[in-house]
């Protein structure tokens, strides 16, 4: 059996066996989905998304462990404006701007900035 791209990457940069979300994501790889398809639904690019695989990446690996959590492991949180959201989700309303054009983005806003449990803070969001 051959190993594909991401499943040898994941592999060589964590080691066997792979957490849940890092197996959730090599098979979001491995499906009918490219790489850069996978990396676009989760908010990241490519380059990114495979220095996460290889575990080569510098910095924290929460955003995008979040961003697997809610768009493939159908994990979901509570936000006090919209019920219950899927973890990417939330992710994404975080690093939403302000806008006073919108009572629900400026709500959203509020909540998320004002001792939301699941705010992460601008530069982690």
């Amino acid at each position: 059996m051959t190993l594909s791209r991401a499943r040898t990457r994941a592999l060589a940069g964590w080691g066997a066996p792979l957490s849940d979300w890092m197996e959730a994501l090599v098979v979001a790889c491995e499906g009918s989905h490219s790489q850069a398809a996978v990396a676009q639904r989760l908010g990241i690019t490519s380059s990114y998304l495979t220095q996460v695989l290889g575990r080569t990446y510098r910095g924290p690996y929460d955003r995008v462990e979040a961003a697997v959590r809610g768009a493939y492991m159908g994990e979901t949180v509570i936000c006090p404006v919209l019920g219950e959201i899927g973890r990417d989700r939330c992710r994404d309303e975080q690093r939403r701007p302000f806008a006073v054009t919108s009572s629900v983005r400026a709500r959203l806003f509020r909540a998320c900035h004002g001792g939301c449990p699941h705010y992460r803070g601008k530069e982690k969001a």
